[in-house]
C-alpha cells in the first residue's frame, strides 16, 4: 500500500512543471499539470515506463519546480548537517534516481485523468502554502496536497501528500534505521544498491 501511495505522490509531482515567476502556487499547479498530463497521454513511451524518456521529462518538467535539495535534506533529517558537499551531491543524485523509478510506474497509470484545485491554505507562521487538488478520472478522485515555499522569485514544491502521507516524511522513516546503522555513507550505499537492483529489473 505504501509503495502505491508513493507512486501516486510521484505521479502528482510529474503533473507539475516549471513555474513562471509570477505564478501563484495554485496557478502553478493548475496551469502546468494539464500541460504535462497531455504530454504523457500523447507519448506511448512514457506510458510504457521508458526510463530514459522519464529522466528527460523529470529534468525538463519536474525538477525546475521542485527544491530538490530541500526535499533531500528533509528526507535525510538531522544527519544532513554532518554530510560533506560531495555526500550531499551523491544523496541528491541517488534520491532523484529512486524517485524516477517510482515515476516510471506511476506514468503507466496515466489514462484520462484531469486535475482540479480544491483549496489553497497558508501554513501558519511560515512562508509556505499547501495547495489541495484532486486527480479525477475513472473511480474515486485521488486527493493530492502540494506543499510549496517561496524561493527568490518563484514558488517551489518541497513535499507532496497523498492519502494522508507526506512523501518526504515517508522516506525519512525509511532512511532513519539505515542512517542509524551506517550513517550517511550507509544511506548512500543503500540507495545505490536499490537503484542498481531496480535498473536490473529485479525490484
Amino acid at each position: 500500500m505504501l509503495k502505491k501511495l508513493l507512486a501516486t505522490a510521484c505521479l502528482g509531482l510529474v503533473m507539475v512543471a516549471p513555474a513562471l515567476a509570477q505564478d501563484t502556487p495554485d496557478a502553478l499547479v493548475k496551469r502546468i499539470s494539464g500541460e504535462v498530463l497531455d504530454a504523457v497521454k500523447a507519448d506511448p513511451a512514457l506510458q510504457a515506463g521508458d526510463v530514459e524518456k522519464i529522466i528527460q521529462l523529470v529534468d525538463a518538467k519536474v525538477m525546475p519546480s521542485v527544491n530538490f535539495e530541500v526535499m533531500t535534506r528533509s528526507a535525510v533529517g538531522p544527519q544532513w548537517r554532518q554530510a560533506t558537499a560531495e555526500q550531499r551531491g551523491k544523496l541528491q543524485a541517488e534520491f532523484k534516481s529512486l524517485l524516477v523509478r517510482v515515476y516510471s510506474g506511476a506514468l503507466t497509470q496515466v489514462k484520462d485523468q484531469t486535475v482540479a484545485i480544491t483549496k489553497t491554505l497558508a501554513v501558519p507562521q511560515s512562508t509556505q502554502v499547501v495547495v489541495q487538488s484532486e486527480v479525477r478520472g475513472k473511480g474515486e478522485p485521488i486527493k493530492l496536497d502540494y506543499r510549496l515555499d517561496k524561493f527568490a522569485d518563484a514558488w517551489k514544491i518541497i513535499d507532496v501528500n497523498v492519502g494522508g502521507i507526506w512523501l518526504v516524511t515517508s522516506y525519512r522513516s525509511q532512511f532513519a534505521p539505515v542512517l542509524g546503522k551506517g550513517g550517511i555513507e550507509g544511506l548512500i550505499d543503500t540507495l545505490v544498491e536499490r537503484n542498481k537492483t531496480a535498473a536490473a529489473g529485479k525490484g
